[in-house]
């Protein structure tokens, strides 16, 4: 009898923390609608399994896991098929890339930053930007840089001419490399030697009041390691006809120079024949 009262007198709060006391698996309160009905075991919840289980919607997240791992491998083996193909392909492929998206293309990941830096790929580019008369030229450090100092240069070709047309004295004379041994020749035939020489005959030539419009075509570049030429022809919106230019650049202090222009008429068919009779 004096037992009975005993465990009567035992609260149920005091008995369920005797069990939790007692209890080698403790559990805790879990707020999801699954079916661990409220509880989470910690015998298990290390492992992903469990806890993916356990989480609101399990299955969904499971699912998802699922689609952003066959989007990995979709991406993985999209990567490789540029590896598969023959170089041939990927040299036609990557040719109707232009110079900028070529460039970018090298740095999205390391399998086409790898294709894109084909020297292959460069040369049809160069080929195709500039001219085939270079079709047997090696260069040392590759299609890629010589295709960058070529666009160099014929950038540094198309400012000469933008000076031209402005018109400006000062940007002339940063233009040119402040030697003695540079040279300018103008369509007049007359040779200017020594850079202020050269820079006076600018200066007439801007004062001339008669501004001219004129169109560069057939532009033909060569560069070598400090040195480039550039040949080219210019159309003159006057009674005269065509000019066959030619402007030398040295390669200084990070930038190139220009160290000597010569232009002059182009003679057509009847002006040749005639020159011969001459001569």
């Amino acid at each position: 009898m004096l037992a009975l009262l005993i465990i009567r007198s035992k609260s149920p709060k005091s008995l369920l923390s005797s069990s939790h006391a007692t209890s080698p698996n403790r559990t805790k309160t879990c707020n999801c609608c699954c079916s661990c009905n409220g509880t989470l075991g910690n015998s298990d919840s290390s492992s992903l399994a469990s806890i993916t289980g356990h989480l609101n919607g399990g299955a969904a997240a499971v699912e998802m896991v699922a689609a952003v791992s066959d989007r990995a491998v979709e991406r993985q083996t999209g990567a490789s098929m540029m590896e598969q193909l023959v170089p041939e392909i990927t040299t036609h492929a990557l040719s109707y890339l232009d110079y900028p998206s070529l460039c970018r293309l090298s740095m999205t990941n390391s399998l086409m930053r790898k294709a894109a830096n084909d020297d292959n790929a460069w040369k049809a580019l160069y080929h195709k930007d500039f001219t085939l008369e270079q079709d047997t030229v090696t260069p040392v450090n590759g299609w890629k840089s010589y295709y960058a100092a070529t666009r160099a240069i014929v950038n540094a070709n198309s400012e000469f001419y933008n000076i031209i047309k402005e018109r400006s004295l000062p940007a002339m004379s940063r233009f040119w490399l402040n030697a003695d041994y540079v040279k300018c020749i103008h369509a007049s035939g007359e040779l200017f030697s020594g850079y202020n020489a050269v820079m006076q005959s600018w200066q007439l030539a801007f004062n001339w009041e008669q501004g001219l419009e004129f169109e560069v075509r057939d532009v033909r570049a060569r560069v070598l390691t400090d040195m480039a030429w550039v040949t080219m022809k210019t159309y003159v919106h006057i009674d005269t006809g065509p000019f066959t230019v030619t402007n030398v650049f040295e390669f200084h202090n990070g930038r190139w120079y220009m160290v000597h222009h010569h232009s002059s008429v182009m003679l057509i068919d009847g002006d040749v024949d005639q020159q011969i009779v001459h001569a």
